[in-house]
């Protein structure tokens, strides 16, 4: 039986992200001003595996992808996306969550929370084969790829929305760098917090669970409404956040 893994090595095109789209959030910049435009990951996008699958993801709001990350340095930096934040939900002041899940490799996430020109919170989540991440409302994110190995990734998201990648670009990149000697703070916010580990969010109560591809989520796809009306789910992000 196909997976929603297997199908993007059958002709779906990717988008790429290159070095050179990332130039303003890249930390070695004495490393970037000899770099060649390389392709660093690769973005598919409303992946499904029927048309009945893609019809009730469209009736839910929701959308299903994968990025794909191979490993290697930008200069004295792990390799990582962009970094975006989300908008608010309409008729409300929460922004959109996400959910991603680890297929292949190993991922390092790194939220943060603005606050002003800082950041009042910022958490680094760590995840193998099979764990599952939750964003929470309010934060903005990042994805490392600190390991040798590919890392590929999915995620459920909200389908109406557009990432906003400004404030991240406008700061030259997240909060902290994860560099090949550890992690230092980006000094260009005006304060950033220690930062603070969490866990996957391998919750049972709404699927997710480590030994299953959440793609199966799709034949119910009401578990997954925390994403699309999040202000109506505090419980989830209260038990991501440990709160």
């Amino acid at each position: 039986m196909e997976s929603i893994s297997d199908i993007i090595s059958k002709g779906v095109k990717p988008g790429v992200r290159r070095l050179f789209d990332m130039k303003d959030v890249i930390y070695d910049r004495k490393w970037l001003s000899k770099a060649e435009n390389s392709e660093l990951y690769y973005m598919y996008r409303e992946l499904s595996l029927s048309k009945k699958d893609a019809a009730a993801m469209k009736e839910h709001g929701l959308r299903y992808d994968i990025t794909v990350i191979p490993p290697q340095m930008l200069g004295n930096e792990f390799v990582k996306t962009a970094g975006h934040y989300h908008p608010l939900v309409p008729g409300t002041q929460i922004t959109y969550p996400e959910i991603y899940e680890v297929l292949g490799g190993e991922a390092t996430y790194i939220l943060q929370k603005p606050d002003n020109e800082g950041i009042n919170d910022v958490i680094l989540v760590k995840a193998g084969a099979g764990d599952k991440v939750i964003i929470p409302p309010g934060y903005g994110h990042l994805t490392i790829n600190a390991s040798n190995k590919v890392l590929k990734m999915a995620n459920w998201v909200a389908r109406d929305f557009e990432s906003i990648y400004q404030p991240i670009k406008e700061k030259g990149g997240g909060a902290y760098f994860i560099l090949d000697k550890g992690m230092v703070k980006n000094p260009r916010y005006e304060h950033v917090p220690e930062i603070k580990p969490g866990k996957p969010a391998n919750l049972k109560e709404i699927g997710l669970q480590k030994s299953k591809e959440m793609y199966g989520l799709v034949r119910d796809l009401k578990t997954l409404e925390f994403l699309t009306k999040p202000h109506e789910y505090a419980w989830v992000f209260e038990e991501v956040l440990g709160e």
